[in-house]
């Protein structure tokens, strides 16, 4: 696959979730661009103050306070900060069996297929949201039935998500920024055939375009240069299938690697260890009381 290279710039992957789900705040002060980073959980993101524009699989969104991110499993993202004001935001990681055990992850599928990520502060109710969070942060502290009622209230907010995005469904898409239609229309393609030939020349042929084109307005949509989003889309994919307990051989070719030493530098590269000992990891990350 002449379009694959190992670039230290790839989209990383970023955090590790080993309970069913974790509740914590961010809170940063430096402006700039984080790296482009994807999750092998969901996440969402309660916006709270700052100057931030948050791109999610190349949609842009220049966020608001209260307005609610529903970043799935897998979507490359990154934030962008301003400077001024600090950029805080509370974030709940969820694995992903954690919600479809109990038929829970219709939000995060709708928000996939649609490609439109935010609900923003109008199509949900905030109060009961932050309600629901403060009660979640305050059963950590290990009192009698505290797992009990933590999951209670975790399914309780999981269920009013679900929801408030369903209700908004219809206006989803049509609310999400205007992209380029000739972007939305390659990323779906990549993302639906990740064996194809995703080459920078192959996608040029079979969209029509031209090379120069191409590579400039991909990076300019999405922010991700065109062959490191395809690299990173296919690690996700392979490592997926290495858990699933695939081969090596087979997890590689069903992910669209045609080079076999090209795959395992790049998993490698990716993920820390050799695909034949790929496996779970600790949680860890960062915490700080919720919200004031």
């Amino acid at each position: 696959m002449g379009d694959t290279t190992c670039n230290p710039d790839r989209a990383d992957k970023r955090g590790y979730l080993k309970e069913p789900f974790r509740l914590f705040q961010l809170r940063d002060r430096d402006s700039g661009a984080f790296a482009y980073h994807y999750h092998e959980f969901h996440k969402l993101i309660l916006f709270l103050s700052g100057e931030v524009t948050y791109r999610v699989e190349g949609r842009g969104y220049a966020l608001k306070g209260g307005d609610l991110l529903l970043i799935p499993a897998h979507a490359i993202h990154q934030p962008i900060i301003g400077g001024g004001t600090p950029y805080a935001r509370a974030i709940l990681w969820i694995q992903p069996e954690a919600l479809e055990d109990q038929g829970l992850e219709a939000c995060f599928d709708r928000c996939r297929r649609q490609n439109a990520y935010l609900l923003d502060r109008g199509r949900y109710d905030q109060e009961k949201l932050t309600g629901l969070l403060r009660e979640l942060e305050r059963e950590t502290g290990g009192d009698f039935g505290a797992q009990v009622l933590s999951q209670a209230l975790f399914t309780q907010l999981m269920v009013w998500v679900n929801r408030w995005v369903l209700r908004a469904e219809p206006e989803l898409r049509e609310r999400a920024p205007r992209s380029d239609p000739k972007i939305d229309e390659i990323l779906a393609y990549i993302n639906q055939n990740l064996t194809a030939d995703l080459s920078i020349d192959g996608l040029c042929r079979r969209f029509y375009l031209s090379r120069s084109w191409l590579m400039h307005r991909f990076k300019s949509v999405t922010g991700c240069p065109l062959h490191q989003y395809v690299l990173q889309k296919r690690l996700i994919l392979a490592a997926q299938l290495l858990r699933a307990g695939a081969p090596v051989g087979e997890a590689a070719r069903r992910s669209g690697f045609r080079d076999y030493s090209t795959f395992l530098r790049c998993f490698r590269k990716a993920y820390g260890v050799a695909p034949r000992d790929f496996g779970g990891h600790p949680a860890s990350g960062p915490e700080e009381p919720l919200l004031p």
